[in-house]
């Protein structure tokens, strides 16, 4: 599903050159959940954000699908990205003046489609993550477990072939966590979706299939600073 070669991302802030992904190397079969930790500053959320197509690489490929989506213009990857990409935030991203069902009922907009079926998509999101009978409440009037799954139910109701998650649950007490990272793998196995997860969590990320551990913008062998998980690979 996911091929990178040699990608790297550079910035330039005045005369100093930050490279937060230094020629890596990545492949990700379809279907998998995939968490990556690291230190803050390791190329975790780079990655997450290159995979997602919100930015694009400085060198090197990134294949998704087959498709080299590092070469697609700005406009063609704007709209590969509604179509196939769903992005969970750490901080919900909801609009405050729009209902639980208008915030999912978003990304839709851009897709040509009936009302009749963006309301079968938008309510069948919101079913899955069991919020059948909170689609009028607004952000305010949930908590934040709930907000979090609102936003899970916009990320998955495009349809969309990889989940991207930045931190999902760092701003949940720990069973709100525990609910939304349950709910992240069950989803990742009813659906099929490839679901790529940044986290500091040791215990978050023992959901996922397998670890990977990115430190100066290279994968690296596990490090001691770093709590390994049970299910590290």
């Amino acid at each position: 599903m996911i091929e990178c070669k040699q990608l790297s991302k550079e910035y330039h802030r005045g005369d100093n050159r930050i490279r937060p992904l230094h020629d890596l190397d990545l492949e990700i079969q379809p279907g998998r959940f995939l968490a990556l930790m690291g230190p803050s500053g390791s190329g975790k959320t780079t990655l997450l954000n290159l995979i997602a197509g919100i930015d694009k690489p400085t060198s090197g490929s990134l294949f998704i699908d087959k498709m080299d989506i590092a070469g697609l213009s700005a406009s063609k990857l704007a709209t590969w990205r509604a179509t196939n990409i769903g992005y969970i935030f750490q901080l919900y991203n909801l609009i405050p003046v729009l209902t639980a069902y208008e915030n999912v009922e978003l990304p839709l907009l851009l897709h040509k489609m009936s009302r009749q079926q963006r309301h079968e998509r938008v309510t069948r999101s919101l079913a899955l993550v069991g919020l059948e009978d909170r689609y009028n409440h607004y952000p305010r009037q949930l908590s934040g477990g709930q907000e979090q799954r609102v936003a899970i139910a916009r990320a998955i109701v495009t349809n969309p072939k990889i989940l991207v998650a930045d931190e999902p649950t760092g701003d949940l007490d720990r069973q709100a966590a525990q609910s939304i990272m349950e709910l992240l793998k069950q989803l990742n196995k009813e659906l099929s979706t490839t679901l790529i997860m940044v986290t500091h969590d040791p215990q978050t990320a023992r959901y996922a299939d397998q670890v990977l551990f990115l430190n100066k913008g290279k994968l690296v062998e596990y490090q001691e600073e770093i709590q390994k998980p049970e299910v590290w690979q």
